[in-house]
């Protein structure tokens, strides 16, 4: 039986861009662990919308992953701009 590697290129450790790095930490890390700590942040700094918790909203560094004319993403759209981040 053939062993998945489909999981593989998501633990590869990743280098952040000093702006991502602001919110997560520095890396490398895996796309996975750069999840897992947005998420804290978020919930942390309370960067969630009351209304639709899948909105996020922008603070002074969470503008810089996003993007200057980005104040509100949804977390789907989040992913992609984090991507942006990640080499």
């Amino acid at each position: 039986m053939a062993k998945a590697k489909s999981n593989s290129k998501f633990m590869q450790p990743m280098k952040i861009s000093p702006e991502l790095a602001e919110v997560v930490g520095k890396g490398p890390m895996p796309r996975t662990e750069v999840t897992k700590k947005i998420w804290v942040y978020i919930k942390k700094h309370k960067r969630q919308d009351p209304e639709n918790m899948r909105d996020i909203i922008a603070d002074e560094k969470l503008a810089k992953v996003f993007g200057p004319k980005k104040k509100k993403v949804n977390m789907f759209e989040m992913t992609k701009l984090i991507n942006n981040h990640l080499s």
